[in-house]
């Protein structure tokens, strides 16, 4: 049974979060999108159109553009925030600023912190005032905002420590273009949407170098198993990894032109310097502050991560791409099996 109609907030215009915001406003909801661009604001309200994110695209009347976050979030209980990692932080500040009674929070971004090596609902309880903060919750899988809006059959998942709070958002998110599935593994899910954006840079590589199907499909294959090492060694799930926020992002991410990551990956597989393709982008590359946080997780765990590590070398130590694959080609011998038996291992002793 649907939940009745809400008011609910997003905080965020870029693409991914205009086309959530049109999908609760299928739904019935009214939906608040907040922009600190006045003029984005005016242009949704006004034209009903994001042109800069997703352009040809006519927006639902029932989404109003918000400059003020005061009066973006009053008397909302639903926030949906829809920003890049780095921003995360302060727009909680000011949330907490700002709100009055506990809020769900349901994070949309894909990250971890480098540094602190947070992941982002630890990031959100971490900046969030204790007694404004009812739950956190996280929505992620395979999903590009361009073919959403287009209302294009999409499926996703969400998860929370609180089950309760997971199933409240799937209720406001389903409908018969996007589909929800439940996860009870938060660090799964958040790990698996982060790290495949490491794995889609290094795909948009072999492509930008013209080395075609088998060594994507190769590094697709072999850069799950990495997430999975490391993503069951911090206490996930192994069996999230082969589901919608692990191998169905992965596949997306990877493979598609929608992919910032990919085509970061694949300017820098041209020969572009990373200072070049993020110039050129004009968009948040995740994938680029995710690398290195990976590197210090993998480090902190003692993971083995090549594709991680010979990235890191490319983007941080101005490495060469070419230089990198022949490195992962010229690891010694293994055998494929003792990954996977490890990986299962592991998570059976845990539990």
């Amino acid at each position: 049974m649907r939940q009745k109609k809400q008011k609910i907030a997003i905080l965020g215009a870029g693409s991914w979060g205009t086309a959530l915001a049109m999908v609760l406003a299928d739904n019935g909801h009214e939906v608040r999108l907040w922009s600190h661009n006045e003029y984005q604001v005016e242009e949704i309200n006004q034209i009903h159109t994001n042109k800069k994110y997703l352009p040809g695209i006519l927006l639902p009347k029932t989404i109003i553009g918000y400059f003020s976050l005061e009066e973006t979030i009053e008397a909302i209980e639903n926030i949906i925030i829809a920003v890049p990692t780095k921003a995360i932080r302060e727009v909680v500040r000011n949330i907490c600023d700002i709100a009055t009674f506990p809020l769900t929070i349901v994070h949309v971004s894909k990250g971890i912190e480098p540094d602190t090596l947070l992941r982002i609902s630890e990031m959100i309880e971490d900046e969030m005032t204790p007694k404004l903060l009812k739950d956190v919750v996280v929505l992620s899988g395979p999903s590009h905002a361009e073919e959403v809006s287009l209302r294009h059959p999409t499926t996703v998942t969400v998860s929370s420590k609180n089950m309760n709070a997971a199933l409240e958002i799937q209720d406001l998110f389903i409908n018969q273009n996007f589909r929800v599935y439940t996860n009870p593994d938060i660090i799964g899910v958040e790990i698996g949407g982060a790290l495949k954006n490491i794995i889609a840079l290094a795909a948009g590589i072999t492509d930008g170098l013209g080395y075609g199907d088998n060594a994507k499909a190769a590094l697709i294959t072999r850069g799950l198993a990495e997430i999975a090492r490391l993503g069951t060694r911090m206490g996930a799930n192994p069996l999230t990894f082969s589901g919608l926020a692990g191998i169905g992002d992965l596949i997306v991410t990877c493979t598609s032109v929608h992919s910032r990551n990919w085509r970061a990956g694949n300017l820098l597989g041209k020969g572009q310097t990373l200072e070049e393709v993020l110039d050129n982008m004009g968009m948040v590359v995740e994938g680029v502050r995710t690398t290195k946080a990976a590197y210090q997780l993998a480090e902190k765990y003692q993971v083995s991560m090549p594709i991680t590590s010979v990235l890191y070398n490319v983007l941080f130590n101005g490495g060469n791409a070419k230089d990198a694959v022949d490195t992962l080609m010229a690891r010694g011998k293994t055998n494929e099996m003792d990954d996977l038996t490890n990986i299962l291992g592991e998570f059976l002793l845990e539990e």
